[in-house]
């Protein structure tokens, strides 16, 4: 099974802290943004009504479906009803449940490459074949003309899997990219599973078009949501699928009863989390756009890197002047420090599916805030000008 690329190096990062290192993270998404006092409040008072904690309801308690359908679904223009939505231990389980809805073992899913890396995990371990369309780091990662991802449909092909806005790099598509899409799956026939847990943080004046609102897909489409970056609940591992298919979603609870229950603290949170006020969001995007213009900014500075500016999430790629991304992640990490610290990012090779791609770039989370974040990017640069494989 592929290791996460996110997380397969924290060994040399926490060896890295014993010997009094101190690493900046940049490699995963787990914001310093504060939660919403409402869900940790939330969690609080529960614990102290609770003597013990059972089992919930396997699709989820029905004070968060119901909360999420009437005070945050139906804002935003997502017109779902309870039994369109489950409940499940974070967006993970979700798109692992969707890919095993969609597809029996040997059938394949059209992904937009590069893609969140996990997918690869989650498709190996169900015999799941990911076909990938190319998207180029220097045209902004923008989607082909729909006949180029037509090429890769096949007898086989049962789903497409988009990320919107896109992790690992920040791109978000907007609704004519996705009335393309929509296109590609009607003609076909095909699953369309969009992975849209990054909806609150767009960065341009366009509104997030959600692929549930896609005319004529109600019974293609399977939604996949969390908390998680949301209300920057990242621990709570609370999310969920969501779908007008009656099939998917009677299929889908059978999967959420084998695993019992969503956890149970986390839905308290969750329901908590349902009276965050809009200042919280609009506040959380301006400083994760002061962020992405530091991070991106201090990149295209370097020698010989390029760093595209995202419209969505809090990812950015990086193109670096070395022979090896992972090589110098495993470098950074092992052996060079500046002031006694240095930076931790992600090699991206394994976020694509094509040979050879992406050897020479890394995602780029900017989770810090902005001081923290020049600091590690000071590093990075000395980083770079000292690696013994750069290329430059």
């Amino acid at each position: 099974m592929p290791a996460s690329a996110i997380r397969k190096f924290v060994p040399l990062a926490d060896a890295a802290k014993a010997a009094g290192t101190k690493v900046y993270h940049l490699n995963v998404g787990a914001p310093d943004i504060k939660s919403p006092k409402c869900a940790l409040d939330a969690v609080v008072k529960k614990c102290g009504e609770l003597d013990h904690i059972s089992y919930t309801n396997s699709a989820g308690l029905m004070e968060l479906r119901q909360g999420l359908v009437e005070k945050y679904y139906r804002k935003i223009g997502i017109n779902i009803e309870v039994p369109e939505i489950l409940i499940q231990v974070a967006g993970s389980e979700a798109f692992a449940v969707a890919m095993q809805l969609t597809c029996d073992e040997g059938d394949e899913i059209i992904v937009f490459e590069p893609f969140y890396t996990n997918y690869n995990t989650f498709a190996y371990l169900y015999g799941i074949t990911l076909k990938a369309v190319h998207t180029d780091i220097h045209q902004d990662f923008a989607l082909p003309p729909v006949e180029e991802m037509e090429k890769l449909v096949t007898p086989r092909t049962k789903a497409v899997l988009i990320s919107n806005p896109s992790n690992p790099s920040g791109t978000l598509y907007s609704r004519k990219d996705l009335e393309s899409i929509g296109e590609l799956c009607r003609k076909h026939d095909l699953f369309l599973i969009s992975d849209e847990v990054y909806r609150e943080y767009c960065f341009t004046d366009e509104p997030h078009f959600s692929a549930i609102n896609l005319p004529g897909l109600e019974q293609n489409v399977i939604l996949v949501d969390s908390v998680s970056k949301r209300y920057n609940l990242c621990g709570a591992r609370i999310g969920c699928v969501i779908s007008h298919n009656k099939e998917v979603m009677a299929a889908a609870m059978k999967y959420a009863q084998s695993r019992l229950c969503p956890p149970v603290l986390g839905q308290y949170a969750s329901i908590g989390a349902l009276d965050t006020p809009q200042e919280y969001f609009d506040e959380t995007v301006k400083e994760y756009i002061k962020r992405r213009d530091c991070a991106v900014d201090m990149l295209n500075a370097m020698p010989g890197v390029y760093a595209p500016r995202p419209k969505g999430a809090f990812y950015t790629i990086a193109e670096l002047p070395v022979d090896n991304a992972e090589s110098f992640v495993k470098w950074m990490l092992s052996e060079f420090r500046l002031d006694g610290a240095t930076t931790m990012v992600t090699p991206v090779s394994s976020f694509y599916k094509t040979p050879g791609e992406g050897l020479n770039q890394v995602r780029i989370a900017y989770v810090l805030e902005v001081p923290e974040l020049e600091k590690a990017m000071k590093i990075l640069a000395a980083g770079l000008l000292a690696y013994p494989g750069r290329t430059l």
